[in-house]
């Protein structure tokens, strides 16, 4: 099977300013490395509320992020993971979880819409500074791809400044 570098970034939406980057190796789920990047993100701003798509749904992401790192609001898009209801029921399947049930009663749809931020600072990033890696190994790769984040972190300073 192929292999790619996966990244997941967190990204301030109004500076689009990448707080932090975590790199892996795909194919592998998202939700995992959310915690990860969370933390490092922390370090660098104070996050008050938490967009995320639906790789990462999950529970423990909610928790991890409201609770231990208090973030205030989080809106992950719900991954229903076949949650329909089936031919013969009328009956809806809610999530058993206090957060993920949460994001199914109150979903802030223009909250969640300013989640286009992040895909345009990954477009900006491969239209000014190319989607191909030049390295052969992993960690060539891995360095590249940090050079590059490093690299649009500074293009916007210096177009703030």
């Amino acid at each position: 099977m192929r292999k790619w570098p996966k990244i997941t970034l967190v990204c301030h939406t109004p500076s689009h300013l990448i707080a932090s980057a975590l790199l892996s190796i795909g194919p592998s789920q998202d939700s995992p490395l959310l915690e990860e990047a969370l933390v490092k993100a922390i370090w660098h701003l104070d996050i008050d509320c938490l967009l995320a798509d639906g790789g990462y749904d999950a529970e423990y992401n909610h928790v991890v992020a409201r609770e231990a790192l208090g973030i205030r609001s989080t809106v992950i898009n719900l991954n229903r993971r076949g949650r329909a209801p089936d031919n013969n029921s009328r009956r809806r399947k809610w999530a058993k979880t206090k957060y993920r049930r949460q994001m199914y009663r109150r979903f802030f749809k223009m909250v969640y819409h300013q989640r286009w931020q992040i895909e345009s600072v990954i477009s900006r990033i491969k239209r000014r500074l190319g989607s191909a890696l030049r390295g052969q190994t992993d960690a060539a790769k891995e360095r590249d791809c940090h050079m590059k984040i490093l690299t649009h972190d500074l293009m916007v300073l210096a177009a703030a400044g």
